[in-house]
């Protein structure tokens, strides 16, 4: 049995996954990767300004980035404060003088990244389904 061969312009699904994640990687647009993903800090566009490719679809569309950064953070904030203890002789408020800002920083700036990682598995689930509007670049 002859196998399928892909014509140049259709991507693989490992391509296009690996080509979507270095897009939002760089915020932006993991169809197109012209459009730029944020209006400002931690503030996801309503649609890509060059191909159109709406992030945000429906109600509820960035719940997954909420967990992800809820997690992400959490994981974080337990290594930090176990190498405080484990490490220093700070005592519990020492720690919690010194890890707090450390973990409240890594929030903040973790974010964003939440934000466009989710809208590339979004995206990328898109993809994979077979969506006619999403269509890889």
């Amino acid at each position: 049995m002859p196998k399928k061969r892909l014509r140049w312009d259709e991507p693989t699904l490992a391509g296009v996954r690996l080509r979507c994640l270095r897009r939002v990687a760089r915020h932006t647009c993991p169809q197109c990767g012209v459009g730029a993903l944020f209006d400002r800090w931690a503030h996801l566009r309503e649609r890509c300004n060059h191909c159109g490719l709406i992030y945000r679809r429906e109600d509820g569309a960035e719940l997954g980035s909420m967990y992800l950064s809820a997690t992400i953070s959490q994981l974080f904030a337990a290594a930090v404060f176990v190498l405080l203890w484990v490490f220093t002789d700070l005592g519990a408020w020492g720690g919690f003088a010194v890890g707090a800002p450390i973990v409240l920083a890594f929030c903040y700036g973790f974010l964003p990244l939440s934000m466009a990682l989710w809208t590339a598995v979004e995206y990328l689930t898109d993809v994979a389904s077979g969506e006619w509007w999403a269509r890889p670049r």
